[in-house]
């Protein structure tokens, strides 16, 4: 009986080899982490299928790291855009040993998992969280390619103040770290801009009826109403602001950007108003490229997919150039990153975030997002 723990033991520790190595072959097991399931799960799932589609191409191209032939392998998790559930599904990943991880989808998610890999020392790349505070904690071990909410805040109120003259704004946002940071920085510039915030209401990413609070925003006679954000709540808002007999401007961020959100809001949807970060996809360097594998793999892409796809490439890239899917020998290459890819030039600045970011403008015209030049 004393030896039985320990055969346990070993065997659970050799288990555990096995699944980084089969036959000559490594396996290179990556997390994809995005909600699955939910209101979110367009956008979630749109992630993933970037990851996989990455993945599958790298495979087809006969992946060697270190000299030896490789394999990714996918592993994908539901937080839910819940951040407990997201710290769950962290601490799996690291409990199973994935080499690196890419997601959360949501700030929110992003910013409380990424203090598990940071203290697992396993590499993080969101393509689609934005908050400030995501690479702001001192983790070395979070990176994002996509541009953040400071830079997204700045456009999108020199957009409403400059190019929409609006003087009185009103101001709304979903409670979540994307959401109210992402207010909170338009509102700070709109201000400084000269607009006067008329109103500032709260709701949740889990909230479907704004009746009553476009109801009291409607006697306050804005200029234009700023939802911080996702499509699940910002598509319903703007059927329910039109309904109210509200003709003010709409204007939303990458969370409202978004297939979903025109179908959600209907005829209602055209004229509103979104940005995201980076060029449109038609004009990124291989957007139309990716466009066609994409539709062709999955159907139409929702807005995150070319960055996760994106993620995924530098990550195993940083993998390749230090010739192990070692976290702690890949990391420093990571941060020295210098990669063409489909959404534009990839490099990290000292914090993990993207260099060089971009915002994009778009409005709905005849029920589809069109670039504001």
């Amino acid at each position: 009986m004393p030896n039985r723990p320990l055969f346990i033991v070993v065997a659970a520790i050799l288990a555990g080899c096995a699944k980084h190595e089969a036959g000559s072959e490594l396996v290179v097991r990556i997390g994809s982490v995005a909600p699955l399931t939910g209101p979110q799960s367009h956008l979630g799932k749109d992630n993933d299928n970037g990851v996989r589609l990455a993945a599958e191409e790298i495979n087809a191209s006969n992946l060697v790291i270190g000299g030896k032939k490789a394999r990714i392998e996918v592993l994908s998790e539901d937080d839910q855009a819940d951040p407990r559930t997201a710290t769950v599904v962290a601490q799996k990943l690291v409990d199973e040993g994935v080499n690196g991880v890419i997601g959360d989808l949501n700030s929110g998610t992003s910013i409380p998992a990424s203090k598990i890999y940071s203290d697992a020392g396993i590499p993080q790349i969101s393509p689609s969280a934005t908050a400030i505070a995501f690479t702001s904690q001192g983790f070395k071990t979070a990176f994002r390619v996509i541009t953040n909410d400071r830079q997204q805040g700045e456009a999108l109120a020199q957009f409403a103040t400059a190019k929409l003259h609006a003087k009185s704004i009103a101001i709304i946002d979903d409670r979540t770290a994307y959401g109210q940071g992402l207010a909170d920085e338009f509102g700070k510039d709109a201000k400084a801009l000269g607009a006067n915030v008329v109103a500032r209401e709260y709701t949740s990413d889990h909230a479907t009826d704004f009746t009553a609070i476009l109801t009291s925003i409607k006697g306050k006679h804005p200029d234009l109403v700023f939802y911080g954000g996702m499509d699940a709540q910002s598509g319903p808002m703007m059927r329910q602001l039109r309904n109210l007999g509200m003709n003010v401007a709409f204007l939303g961020a990458d969370g409202s950007k978004s297939p979903e959100f025109i179908r959600l809001a209907g005829r209602s949807a055209e004229g509103a108003y979104a940005s995201t970060p980076g060029m449109p996809l038609d004009k990124m360097p291989g957007g139309q490229a990716f466009i066609e594998k994409y539709n062709a793999r999955y159907g139409k892409i929702q807005l995150y997919s070319p960055y996760s796809y994106d993620a995924t490439r530098v990550m195993v890239e940083a993998m390749k150039k230090a010739g192990s899917a070692e976290p702690s020998k890949y990391l420093p290459y990571l941060s020295k990153t210098e990669w063409q890819g489909v959404t534009g030039p990839i490099s990290f600045d000292d914090k993990g975030d993207i260099r060089r970011g971009t915002v994009t403008l778009y409005q709905v015209v005849n029920g589809s997002w069109k670039a504001i030049p």
